[in-house]
């Protein structure tokens, strides 16, 4: 219990106002807040293993730069995938077929490797990382992931309640345009 309180402060602090959280806004301005929440707690909680894993076993050394341009690419990826694929924000009863054929399960995996790559090799990785490799690393995973998880529960739901006011074409373009806008800045920063 030592380490689980201090990691999930420590993480979501650092979460909050963090390209991770920017992100579950605007995914949460977009999708329905049920599948946003599963793919960020998905996200989050592999992010949680790999970071206790590499903290708990080698202590440091994540390989960053090769990250921070294929997350990068990735994001930019999914700037575009945002402006070309067709309008989902809507509920209407079609959206049960639409989940029943699928559609659930892509937006979960879509939001989930979204967030992982916004996440890796972040600070509030590396800061688990950190803590696991002095720590009891199973408090710290539990905490950091608990933390991390309020903080972007807490952009989703900024983000649900911003997107409601807003049209479907000025979330789309808000999305895009914070996907594209980290994806430069994970390439900038890499070289």
């Amino acid at each position: 219990m030592a380490d689980l309180v201090p990691a999930m402060m420590l993480v979501f602090a650092a979460e909050l106002g963090d390209k991770t959280q920017l992100v579950a806004l605007g995914l949460g301005a977009r999708y329905r807040l049920r599948l946003v929440l599963a793919g960020i707690a998905i996200a989050y909680l592999a992010a949680g293993v790999v970071s206790v894993a590499v903290g708990a076993l080698i202590g440091a050394a994540l390989p960053t730069r090769a990250v921070s341009i294929g997350g990068g690419l990735l994001f930019i990826g999914f700037a575009i995938w945002t402006i070309v694929q067709p309008s989902s924000n809507q509920e209407t009863g079609s959206e049960v077929a639409r989940a029943a054929e699928g559609g659930a399960t892509r937006v979960v995996s879509s939001v989930a490797v979204a967030m992982f790559i916004a996440e890796f090799g972040d600070k509030t990785m590396l800061a688990t990382a950190t803590l696991a490799s002095r720590g009891n690393p199973v408090a710290v995973f539990v905490g950091a992931t608990v933390g991390i998880f309020l903080a972007g529960a807490l952009g989703v739901y900024a983000g649900r309640a911003v997107g409601r006011r807003l049209s479907d074409r000025t979330v789309r373009s808000g999305s895009a345009a914070l996907f594209g806008v980290f994806g430069v800045a994970l390439i900038a920063s890499a070289i």
